[in-house]
């Protein structure tokens, strides 16, 4: 558990986390000593917690997709008002309100969780353990009994990517375009799996649809310069992948290889200016790789690695001052 929340969060992250809370346990010790002694203390205790938990609540909803961010606004602010009302103004009624938010927290999250089919959670389940071969039999049942769902195949292809299956996937993801041809998540997935099996051009034309239908999300920008940097097309990089930055890149890791390619493109280009600006950011994105390190070790991440791995290398390398931008021009 403490892994999946290190991951999530990243590593800057995780890091302001235990600091707030070691600054919290540290102050409420010292307050301890003299809580006898002034009345003061108590509020001041309250309020550090209440602090500390607005803390971590700013940390994780960073973290989450707007999408998530509603959803686990409706789970986490009636405890926090619940705390609130308690420590704050009725402080002899604290344990009660207390209780009324921990049992918010632990009965929504069993609703929630129920909304999911039986069959995905049995599916979860299995990939949680690496059963790969069980997930997809479930998932197999699954669409036997509702063929016509594009979300079933989205999720067995999701699957099969983990299990290093990337055909099946294909199969996946093209049945979904067939029965979705709108959404620009199945050409994306697509485009993906392309990339992962090193069908470049394949990649490049499923990304490109999905760019078509999405041309406000960053994440197509992105695969497109991906895929466009192994194809050394380095103008097409660079016009994408600014395109993507311009929609504000949430996270640091991607930001991280975008400064890559877009380094990698402007050197084959020949402009030594703008490759070192972004060796320069690259330079200040540097968590953005421990958060990659940390997700590669993972089990089931035989896939990414074998996508990002050599880039992450050689970004080491040019941060460490193994190589030079020059180095990027053959590259």
């Amino acid at each position: 558990m403490i892994s999946r929340i290190q991951i999530f969060l990243g590593p800057t992250y995780s890091r302001i986390l235990v600091a707030s809370l070691a600054i919290t346990g540290l102050i409420s010790l010292a307050l301890n000593v003299v809580v006898n002694q002034y009345a003061w203390v108590r509020p001041v205790q309250s309020l550090i917690v209440v602090l500390f938990l607005l803390v971590v609540v700013v940390v994780f909803f960073i973290r989450l997709s707007p999408e998530e961010r509603g959803h686990w606004a409706a789970v986490l602010m009636p405890p926090i008002i619940a705390v609130l009302i308690g420590l704050l103004l009725v402080p002899h009624l604290a344990l009660l309100f207390a209780g009324l938010a921990t049992g918010w927290l632990v009965v929504i999250p069993l609703i929630t969780r129920n909304r999911m089919p039986l069959e995905y959670r049995q599916a979860v389940k299995h990939l949680r353990k690496s059963e790969y071969a069980e997930a997809v039999k479930v998932m197999d049942t699954v669409i036997a009994g509702d063929p016509n769902h594009a979300y079933h195949y989205k999720f067995r292809a999701e699957i099969n990517r983990l299990w290093g299956k990337l055909k099946p996937a294909v199969r996946d993801y093209q049945k979904m375009t067939q029965l979705s041809p709108d959404s620009p998540v199945a050409f994306n997935g697509l485009a993906e799996v392309y990339l992962q099996n090193h069908d470049y051009q394949l990649a490049q034309e499923a990304a490109h649809t999905a760019n078509k239908l999405a041309p406000d999300d960053w994440v197509t920008f992105y695969n497109l310069g991906m895929i466009e940097d192994r194809l050394k097309q380095s103008p097409e990089v660079v016009q994408h992948l600014q395109q993507a930055l311009g929609l504000k890149v949430p996270d640091t890791r991607h930001r991280l290889l975008i400064y890559f390619y877009l380094l990698r493109a402007y050197a084959r280009l020949g402009q030594a200016d703008k490759a070192a600006e972004m060796l320069a950011h690259l330079k200040k994105h540097t968590s953005g790789l421990e958060e990659w390190q940390t997700i590669l070790k993972s089990e089931q991440a035989g896939t990414l690695r074998d996508v990002i791995g050599d880039d992450l290398q050689t970004i080491f390398e040019l941060l460490e001052g193994d190589l030079k931008i020059e180095d990027m021009r053959l590259a």
